[in-house]
């Protein structure tokens, strides 16, 4: 891991302005670029902001809550993330 440097990260995640350890975590998974919902997607949630996202199964849309929610749990205590899903089994995911 002590050899990773941020430039290897796959560039559109770079833009999206993703601290080096999430950009490590992307580029050891093998993820090239963002999908679409996820260049619309992961900006907004870096805000804070509601997402109510509609895209295509496989294209990424837990990434584009999840890769800010991780970037956020890292650091500060007390309540950072509420996420709510309708069934139990989407939770399990």
């Amino acid at each position: 891991m002590g050899d990773f440097d941020v430039a290897d990260a796959p560039e559109g995640f770079r833009e999206l302005g993703f601290g080096p350890e999430l950009l490590r975590g992307i580029h050891g998974l093998g993820f090239d670029s963002p999908t679409p919902i996820q260049r619309e997607a992961i900006p907004v949630a870096r805000e804070s902001r509601d997402i109510i996202g509609c895209a295509q199964t496989g294209t990424g849309k837990t990434a584009s809550f999840a890769l800010p929610t991780l970037e956020r749990l890292q650091g500060g205590s007390g309540t950072r993330c509420l996420v709510l899903t309708p069934t139990r089994e989407l939770a399990i995911q």
